[in-house]
């Protein structure tokens, strides 16, 4: 799939999904912006694939919108997880969950589709979950904020098509990836045990939820709006 002469801004950039997604379409000929709350990794990630590191904060309303203008593809995939029961959470907690996986991705599409809406054109991604669709256990804040994403998706698409934007979501079941590690280290669990839940016996690789966000992101998916491409392994068949 080619993204030449295309701008594409991709949330999260700084490792796991998200240096995946870049590297995907960096390939593809993307003028790729690497965007993370940390500068380091995105900074290492642009040495060696070309691209625009970028330290953003998906919170920050001013930032964001001052990051978002002229894109053809936009990818959100920065997100942050919580390992408890509701009575467990405090309500920071669920604040901040919130405040990057729901508000975040909001606040990216808030302020990239007017430009797109402009062009007559443009493909936004957003990460959610398969917690957006089943209830994991320990993880109550995470999957509501998934649960949003979804959301938040269908309703952009059917607003947008006719400005020639589709908005689509990437459902991934469990990836190994840093950040799941760090969950998984958090929560007490062990990834053998991730891996026994998937009917595959294994956990997903980052460069695979690339290659799907990859397909929603060109021509190729020229008619899909508003679907939610679930990738977990038979998770949520089983």
């Amino acid at each position: 799939m080619s993204f030449g002469g295309k701008r594409a801004l991709v949330t999260g950039a700084g490792s796991g999904i998200g240096a995946a997604v870049a590297r995907r379409l960096a390939v593809g000929g993307a003028d790729v912006i690497l965007a993370d709350v940390a500068l380091q990794p995105i900074e290492e990630l642009a040495q060696e694939i070309g691209g625009q590191p970028l330290q953003l904060d998906v919170r920050d309303e001013e930032q964001v919108a001052a990051a978002m203008a002229g894109l053809d593809v936009l990818v959100n995939v920065a997100g942050i997880g919580s390992t408890t029961t509701a009575p467990e959470t405090p309500l920071d907690v669920w604040e901040d969950v919130f405040a990057v996986n729901a508000r975040g991705t909001f606040l990216c599409c808030k302020h990239a589709i007017p430009g797109m809406a402009e062009r007559r054109g443009g493909s936004i991604v957003n990460i959610a979950s398969v917690a957006a669709l089943v209830g994991l256990r320990n993880r109550v804040a995470y999957c509501a904020s998934k649960g949003a994403v979804v959301a938040l998706t269908r309703a952009l698409a059917v607003d947008h098509v006719a400005d020639g934007i589709r908005v689509n979501a990437v459902c991934p079941g469990t990836v190994d990836s840093p950040w799941v590690r760090r969950l998984v280290e958090d929560a007490g669990e062990s990834l053998d045990a991730l891996r026994a839940r998937q009917p595959m016996g294994r956990l997903g690789l980052p460069e695979e939820i690339a290659d799907a966000v990859a397909y929603l992101a060109s021509d190729a998916a020229a008619f899909v709006t508003g679907t939610t491409l679930v990738i977990d392994g038979g998770l949520t068949a089983a």
